[in-house]
């Protein structure tokens, strides 16, 4: 599985890279994930809520795309993976029902 991560609007510390690398390996268990693209963006630096994160992972067929806006990129991070874990799981059990 390939990992990408682009940040955009400030440079990502290599801590941050790190704990994206980390949370993203255990989406291995769905095999099917050939890519993951995880784009952070720093939206009106002056306010809160101000974090967006993108996650994309292509699977044969299809890719799956999820959004999330919050406080920190980590907070961010993991709501982000959870539903990414939930798509992942619906996807699984649609291709297994054909």
């Amino acid at each position: 599985m390939e990992i990408k991560i682009q940040s955009i609007h400030f440079d990502a510390t290599e801590k941050l890279e790190a704990y994206i690398e980390k949370k993203v390996a255990k989406l291995e268990k769905y095999e099917d994930i050939q890519k993951v693209e995880v784009v952070l963006k720093v939206v009106k630096p002056a306010t809160a809520m101000n974090k967006e994160v993108a996650i994309m992972a292509n699977v044969p067929g299809n890719a799956l795309r999820v959004e999330k806006v919050c406080d920190t990129f980590e907070e961010g991070i993991d709501l982000g993976i959870d539903s990414l874990k939930a798509q992942l799981q619906k996807f699984k059990e649609k291709s297994r029902n054909y």
